[in-house]
């Protein structure tokens, strides 16, 4: 366990769903909050990595403890008010990888940087899925749950423009409804994918996240613009879409609600969510 009070400056990357705050929430506890601005004074520099877009972190990215942000996980990076990366899909492999997906009823949602775009049956697959499981098995998911719950402001998919997209977000009847998209694109896009149910071939949800991209080329983005050594750094996650985060920083950690995969991966095992655990491995840590 780390106790210098001393330790030198680090970059600091949290996932936000599940690690920084309850899934779908957007209030940082008072607690994290103080932690948070601690760990600035101190000399460190905190960004948000996350999968969100630029428009669903943007409102976590006001408060003054943020350097920047890798959002679109890894797509769009922000740092001290500059664009280190800026990568959307290219409009052809959108509009192949969203037509294979929907050919074998694939629900999805389109993140554009400033907006999200998804049918309405999206919401009712959430709710169906909510009341046959009693609960998503993932913050991703549960993120998306209780935002069509509260009315999450997504646009129709006929408001969509093509508008450049950074990432797509499905949920499926079936895992095989996937098999389709995926001799076509898995040389393009990660499937990043988590299981709804225990059945075979059941509920499937989970994200595409374009190859040329991940958490883990954003943060060396920001490494290399502030002349940082990733050994500076420390990372925050709690569900397998954070293994490209954790498995580039200097210490990983993942949270005590995270995936028992991301567990095996990490350095270390914070406190949950739900416990205040950023504070309490920051202080672990000699961040504050």
């Amino acid at each position: 366990m780390i106790k210098d009070k001393s330790m030198g400056r680090k970059l600091i990357f949290l996932d936000i769903d599940g690690t920084l705050l309850p899934p779908g929430d957007m209030l940082i506890p008072e607690s994290t909050l103080a932690a948070l601005d601690r760990a600035r004074a101190n000399g460190h520099k905190l960004f948000l990595c996350t999968g969100r877009n630029h428009r669903m972190t943007e409102p976590l990215l006001r408060h003054d403890c943020f350097a920047g942000a890798v959002c679109s996980a890894g797509g769009y990076v922000l740092c001290d008010g500059k664009t280190l990366v800026d990568i959307p899909m290219e409009p052809q492999q959108a509009e192949g990888v969203r037509a294979a997906l929907e050919r074998n009823g694939v629900e999805c949602t389109l993140e554009a940087r400033d907006a999200t775009f998804g049918g309405s049956k999206m919401a009712e697959r959430w709710k169906f899925i909510h009341k046959k499981n009693g609960a998503p098995l993932n913050s991703e998911a549960e993120r998306w749950r209780k935002a069509m719950e509260e009315g999450m402001s997504i646009l129709p998919l006929s408001d969509y423009k093509g508008e450049p997209l950074y990432k797509i977000v499905f949920i499926a009847d079936h895992e095989s409804d996937l098999a389709e998209a995926k001799q076509l694109y898995a040389d393009q896009f990660v499937f990043c994918e988590s299981k709804l149910d225990r059945l075979t071939d059941g509920f499937v949800n989970g994200e595409l996240i374009n190859r040329k991209f991940d958490k883990g080329t954003g943060i060396k983005a920001i490494c290399d613009h502030l002349g940082c050594t990733l050994a500076d750094t420390i990372g925050f996650g709690d569900s397998d879409n954070d293994l490209q985060m954790t498995d580039v920083v200097g210490i990983s950690v993942c949270m005590a609600n995270g995936s028992e995969n991301l567990k095996k991966r990490c350095d270390r095992i914070a406190p949950s969510v739900y416990e205040d655990g950023i504070a309490k491995e920051f202080k672990a840590l000699g961040l504050i």
